[in-house]
């Protein structure tokens, strides 16, 4: 049989209830107890402010083996920091509608405002205490809830009924949410940015990931840069949102490695894969098949001349940095090609010139830590010259097919593989073009697009459970290290 504590600040509030509360003074003294069974605590103690009896109510039923609600670590980050920031979840997949800015109270998985029960049991699986004010807030086409802690005593005397009534109906649980958060043996952060154009996965990806990380025991939450204020309440940081070098993405990854984080995809491998002169260099020294490539670093007339005679017209002119077909430029004439590197030089100390191949799809193989995932055959987009044309209205990227690995040509799985090992060992997408049936390595992508109904159509579920099972495989390992 399990045992039930109530720890309160406000005895007399319980006092004409059915419930037996005692003082953090009486928890303090008069326990652990000898021979006492399974007990779990409901700590109603404000937990406001650091060192606080709520927080020391916490972390000594933590100490004595107490099953305790909120957590130690749910205190901490609900607890406002300096600046102001409260707790964000993304809920936009909940499809609540228009219900922007409106406020409700969530007790023990229940809302104040009934039609919001089903956000409230999601919010209090993530943050489980005994009461919070929950916001929805509607920004960029994205809903997000908004989470603050909450005190008792600043309840009105009607929601302080209904929270009673709730609490009483939940000390005749079995705690079950508690237990199933319990259940969860690691934190993942997925890091998104709502307002891009083209991020790496779609809404209906993420619940996917979120949904397989569960079973994985790892408890995955949407968070923006903005809302990524504290690391240690994560055990791992899984990036979604298109990286760069000179980004909150990479610092994001080189903070989450400092704090021991196992982060997908790492500093190093953005550091590399966003590099296109890192790459060709480092594929020349490697013996990786790429188009005829040369890097630029100052040009002059005679320039333009050579560059004529050994790679033909047109050719193409790449950014070191880009993404999504950014960056990248198709010139016809000479003429083009000087005005292109004109502008282009102002950005850049180095400029890439490499043969114009086409084909008429481009392979791209996933990657995951050395072993094929996934293939896909990207179709270049209508009337144009790469799969993404961004000065279109419509049709900005051509068709797909998605293959199993096995249907893979070898020497696209060999030479995609070689790439990829160039970068590191997290997840990359390798895209490939092949003529006369050779394969010729275009790049390396870290952070790879993986959309609903595009990457995962031959695999499914196992691709997003693929993906976090590595991170489970990684999680474990550094729990032995």
């Amino acid at each position: 049989m399990q045992k039930t504590l109530i720890v309160s600040d406000e005895l007399s509030d319980l006092e004409s209830s059915e419930f037996q509360a005692i003082s953090f003074a009486t928890y303090l003294r008069d326990y652990p107890k000898k021979g006492e069974p399974k007990t779990r605590v409901i700590n109603l103690c404000d937990a406001g402010t650091y060192l606080s009896q709520g927080y020391y109510c916490s972390l000594l039923a933590e100490a004595r083996q107490h099953q305790v609600m909120p957590s130690v670590k749910v205190i901490n980050a609900l607890r406002q920091k300096q600046g102001g920031a409260k707790q964000r979840l993304n809920i936009t997949h909940l499809n609540l509608g228009e219900k922007g800015d409106t406020p409700f109270y969530c007790f023990f998985g229940t809302a104040s405002d009934a039609q919001f029960n089903k956000l409230a049991n999601l919010v209090f699986r993530t943050y489980s205490a005994p009461v919070l004010l929950v916001t929805v807030l509607t920004e960029n086409k994205q809903q997000f809830a908004q989470v603050e802690r909450v005190s008792i005593p600043s309840l009105t005397e009607a929601l302080k009924q209904q929270f009673y009534i709730e609490l009483n109906r939940f000390t005749q649980t079995i705690w079950k949410t508690q237990l199933e958060h319990r259940k969860m043996r690691w934190e993942l952060a997925i890091l998104v940015n709502p307002a891009e154009e083209n991020p790496p996965s779609d809404n209906k990806a993420l619940e996917r990931f979120v949904k397989a990380a569960r079973q994985l025991s790892i408890n995955a939450q949407l968070v923006t840069k903005d809302e990524l204020t504290d690391l240690s309440h994560f055990d791992a940081l899984f990036i979604r949102e298109t990286t760069a070098i000179d980004h909150h993405t990479y610092e994001l990854a080189v903070q989450a490695e400092d704090a021991g984080l196992v982060v997908m995809d790492d500093s190093q491998s953005i550091l590399r894969a966003c590099n296109k002169a890192f790459l060709h260099d480092a594929f020349s020294y490697q013996k990786v098949p790429t188009p005829h490539t040369r890097i630029l670093h100052e040009y002059n007339e005679q320039t333009l001349t050579d560059l004529e005679a050994e790679f033909g017209l047109p050719l193409v002119l790449k950014m070191p940095e880009g993404s999504f077909s950014r960056g990248v430029y198709k010139v016809k004439t000479i003429d083009e090609l000087r005005d292109r590197l004109n502008e282009l030089f102002q950005f850049s100390a180095l400029v890439l010139v490499q043969e114009f191949m086409f084909t008429d799809y481009d392979w791209r193989i996933g990657i995951l830590n050395g072993r094929p995932l996934y293939a896909c055959r990207y179709k270049m987009a209508r009337n144009h010259w790469q799969i993404y044309n961004h000065g279109a209205k419509t049709g900005t990227s051509g068709g797909f097919d998605t293959l199993p690995t096995f249907e893979v040509p070898k020497s696209v799985l060999d030479a995609a593989l070689k790439a990829a090992r160039i970068v590191g060992n997290g997840l990359y997408g390798v895209d490939i073009k092949v003529k006369n049936s050779k394969p010729y390595v275009l790049e390396v992508n870290d952070n790879p697009s993986i959309d609903h109904g595009v990457e995962d159509v031959y695999l499914g579920k196992e691709l997003y459970m693929q993906i976090m099972a590595e991170f489970q495989q990684r999680l474990e390992a550094r729990g032995r290290s």
